[in-house]
């Protein structure tokens, strides 16, 4: 099977939230937005692949565990350290952990979904 295109579809309950915090705050790019009766969405480009923003999923007050989220957004970076001087300027609460692999700055968007940040460095070793 050969796929032209592949992606990920966040719901969300803070959509308008999730849309500035990945449009804004991460800054990626919007490839498009659909704003209609019933239909709210914003495809946003991330890395060879999009992720989709939709309205109807449910919020949690922190990062949600595994058992209600068992998914993460990682989003590799050239320097772990950089990235999150910048996201923290931007206001985003980050925990940084260091693994043998290499390092991580764990967070979370405005819904409460797990995402991180990971050093590029060793990726796939």
């Amino acid at each position: 099977m050969k796929f032209t295109n592949a992606g990920l579809i966040l719901f969300t309950e803070n959509y308008e939230e999730c849309v500035h915090f990945y449009g804004q705050v991460l800054e990626l790019e919007i490839l498009h937005e659909i704003d209609r009766d019933g239909e709210h969405l914003t495809t946003f480009s991330l890395g060879g692949t999009y992720l989709m923003v939709e309205m109807g999923g449910a919020a949690h007050a922190d990062v949600k565990p595994v058992e209600v989220c068992p998914s993460k957004l990682r989003f590799n970076v050239l320097d772990v350290e950089a990235a999150c001087e910048e996201l923290r300027d931007k206001g985003v609460d980050l925990v940084i952990v260091r693994h043998h692999w290499g390092t991580t700055a764990e967070f979370c968007d405005p819904d409460g979904n797990p995402c991180a940040l990971r050093s590029d460095d060793g990726f796939g070793d």
